[in-house]
């Protein structure tokens, strides 16, 4: 079973676009959208209370990328800021379900969007296992 999440507002960070970010044309390079996706799921993590150390040291866990899914509309270009807004669209008992937009931070209109799916995998065997109780609890929600 599942439960949606609907926070009042997603979790946002901000990101400059850099040489390294962007192709010869000097546009952002389609992979790099994936780099921040990751830091800002990250920092959503962070934001609640766990840190990428903590949760494998001290529960055991890792979250690992099982699916992603990105439509590109706008392109982003060289020294751009630009904002990277996450929020949980399922939460399951084994995995977390986000959508993910980068977009200008004047602009409404995003300029790629991504749904990933990460799965919760024990540190030890490398297989699925159930969200721990202290993040579902920071969560608020309830798994079945």
């Amino acid at each position: 079973m599942s439960d949606v999440i609907s926070p009042p507002a997603p979790f946002a960070i901000n990101v400059r676009v850099y040489y390294e970010d962007t192709d010869a044309s000097g546009v952002v390079y389609h992979a790099s959208y994936l780099r921040w996706f990751e830091r800002a799921r990250t920092e959503w993590l962070r934001h609640i209370g766990f840190e990428q150390h903590s949760l494998r040291d001290q529960l055991g866990v890792l979250f690992t990328v099982s699916n992603i899914k990105v439509d590109y509309r706008r392109p982003a270009r060289l020294d751009q800021q630009l904002q990277v807004q996450t929020r949980v669209l399922e939460a399951r008992r084994v995995s977390l379900t986000f959508e993910q937009t980068v977009r200008r931070p004047e602009d409404t209109e995003w300029l790629a969007r991504a749904q990933v799916k990460v799965g919760c995998v024990d540190v030890q065997r490398f297989r699925p296992c159930a969200l721990p109780k202290a993040f579902k609890d920071i969560l608020k929600v309830s798994f079945i």
